[in-house]
């Protein structure tokens, strides 16, 4: 699994983004490129802009935690047409471009701030995580979608 916090391999993330264009197609799922990369962006949002998301209860995180976690931190990839948590739900076009540079942005933040500014960090859903679990997760998103629409 590639680590998002190595610079190669986050260049690399950045690299299959830019082969993107406003008309691609993803080849399963209902998504649109320009929905897909705001969705991808979600899992940031909730560590750099925890404000835009609303945690989850006592409840829900305990079921989230129980057995949710282990598929989302592990290293097994997602299977095509995985279900999608509703607070990854995008509804209507987003503006491409616009999209494409905030993950960007989001995929060079994290790589700068580095693995330990994230061992140990509290996830919105999963409690805290260590900085091997938060790179799987992130890695493993981005590597779904972008194979999702062909890069």
């Amino acid at each position: 699994m590639e680590n998002v916090f190595d610079a190669k391999d986050a260049q690399n993330y950045i690299d299959r983004i830019n082969k993107l264009v406003e008309d691609t197609h993803g080849l399963w799922g209902k998504m649109t490129v320009d929905q897909m990369l705001a969705h991808c962006s979600v899992s940031y949002e909730m560590v750099y802009e925890p404000e835009k998301h609303k945690k989850p209860g006592a409840i829900a995180k305990f079921i989230l935690k129980t057995f949710v976690k282990p598929k989302v931190v592990g290293e097994k990839a997602y299977p095509r047409d995985s279900p999608t948590a509703p607070q990854f739900l995008i509804s209507g076009r987003k503006n491409f471009e616009e999209e494409k540079k905030r993950l960007i942005g989001f995929i060079q933040k994290t790589q700068q701030l580095g693995p330990e500014a994230f061992d140990g960090k509290e996830s919105f859903s999963f409690g805290k995580l260590n900085s091997q679990e938060w790179n799987n997760m992130f890695a493993k998103h981005l590597n779904h979608h972008l194979a999702q629409f062909g890069v």
